[in-house]
């Protein structure tokens, strides 16, 4: 049983390194889509990731075009945020590092998950009430998830002025989840380290 000081703290630890890595996996999805980085709402993510990011690039280069430094830091504050979660749950023990790093691919792909499932819902409710938004926000929601989109809507059949392919998106995502819940029950994950599955 936990006090409310632990209580706090897991609050505390879980908002900080969840938004962290989130900021550091939109910046790498922006990249690999090759996003307009003068975007304001970019340019925020950048300022934010950027003091433990470049010197990590000094030691780690990128490969195929890819920011593998970007995937290294992702990992390593998941890795850190949980295993303080899980000392801070279990009273002091720390789980076995191999756990661990498997714990934290888990939460990694499922924060990537989430990031496309509410992106996608976000501009279908935009569509509807704003449908002309220049929003900065709302134009790195589109090129983040344009070429997801475009990619399922070449599988789909012309529908005329319906598009369904965010729904089929959400299927596929919710499809992604399940399996992924199931990887973690069978990888042992403590359902409070990881927001969501």
């Amino acid at each position: 049983m936990t006090g409310p000081f632990t209580e706090v703290a897991l609050l505390l630890v879980n908002t900080f390194v969840s938004l962290y890595v989130l900021l550091i996996l939109v910046r790498f999805l922006l990249q690999t889509v090759k996003a307009d980085f003068y975007n304001p709402v970019t340019q925020f993510i950048v300022k934010a990731t950027n003091p433990l990011l470049i010197p990590l690039r000094r030691i780690i280069p990128g490969i195929a075009g890819l920011d593998v430094s970007s995937l290294v830091l992702a990992w390593t504050v998941q890795l850190i945020g949980m295993g303080v979660i899980y000392t801070l749950l279990t009273g002091g023990s720390f789980p076995p590092i191999l756990y661990l790093c498997g714990w934290a691919v888990i939460a990694l792909i499922q924060t990537v998950l989430n990031i496309y499932l509410f992106s996608i819902l976000i501009i279908v409710i935009l569509s509807w009430i704003a449908p002309q938004s220049y929003n900065p926000a709302v134009l790195m929601l589109h090129q983040l998830t344009g070429p997801v989109l475009s990619k399922i809507r070449k599988f789909m059949p012309d529908m005329g002025m319906l598009d369904l392919t965010p729904l089929v998106a959400f299927l596929l995502i919710q499809v992604a989840q399940i399996f992924l819940r199931y990887i973690a029950a069978a990888a042992q994950l403590p359902s409070q380290l990881v927001l969501g599955l």
